[in-house]
């Protein structure tokens, strides 16, 4: 007997957005076949959950063995980006480093090339630091927790907007195959990462994360539409980290 839809679901984003080993036949496999991914991009924001919940804990067992909020931040930071084997970090590199092309083409050639040029390693070395100080500035384990959730789970909503809203850059590769999600699956996706931000932080502050991540995420979705034709996976880890961030900072003010 096979899985419930929404368990299957549940594992193939867990199989794609994570590290974690969820085996055959719902695991890496199965984010490959046309569709099926982006039909389980509903629990994006519910992945997001997870991670945002381990890199918590870390945060809160590093200050409870008495690390300086500064260097627990950074336990968490590297946590999160160790769970999620480095996905969005490798996109938003490509992306920043592709920009630098004078054409669309030599643009998506950059981005396709593994290699980290000096524009990837200074946006990540920014966006580390931000990370690390919106963190600490939380102080808190429970603020944290709390930021952490929202943050995470409007971030991964997000990526389910963009793949919503623009057409694929590319011919070929990943994020065609994956295929886009419909409009039912992205309503679910934003309606679950709003929800938990109004239980995480109150309708005040999650209203204010939610229009922080929507501009910051529209103006990398500008971006990309005039620079590359539309969205790569590489543009959608820009998305999640720079309206993560966005979120942090929104809640640590």
């Amino acid at each position: 007997m096979g899985l419930p839809r929404w368990l299957a679901d549940l594992v193939t984003v867990v199989a794609f957005l994570t590290i974690i080993p969820v085996g055959i036949p719902v695991g890496r496999r199965a984010v490959y076949r046309p569709g099926s991914l982006m039909a389980a991009a509903w629990c994006f924001p519910v992945i997001g959950l997870l991670v945002g919940v381990v890199g918590s804990v870390i945060y809160g067992l590093a200050i409870w063995l008495g690390f300086t909020p500064w260097l627990a931040a950074t336990l968490c930071v590297g946590a999160m980006v160790l769970l999620c084997g480095g996905l969005h970090e490798d996109g938003l590199g490509d992306f920043v480093d592709g920009l630098g092309g004078h054409t669309r083409e030599r643009r998506l050639e950059i981005m396709h090339d593994s290699q980290a040029g000096n524009f990837a390693i200074l946006a990540l070395l920014l966006l580390f630091a931000a990370r690390i100080g919106a963190v600490t500035a939380l102080e808190a384990p429970g603020r944290v927790l709390a930021a952490m959730l929202v943050a995470a789970a409007i971030s991964r909503a997000a990526m389910v907007v963009v793949m919503y809203v623009l057409p694929n850059a590319r011919q070929d590769g990943l994020s065609v195959g994956a295929g886009r999600p419909g409009r039912a699956v992205t309503l679910i996706a934003a309606f679950v990462a709003g929800a938990v931000s109004v239980i995480a932080v109150g309708a005040a502050q999650a209203i204010a994360c939610i229009a922080v991540a929507s501009f910051l995420g529209c103006l990398i979705a500008i971006l990309a539409r005039r620079r590359l034709g539309g969205q790569t996976g590489d543009v959608l880890g820009a998305v999640c980290l720079v309206t993560e961030l966005g979120c942090l900072l929104v809640i640590g003010l």
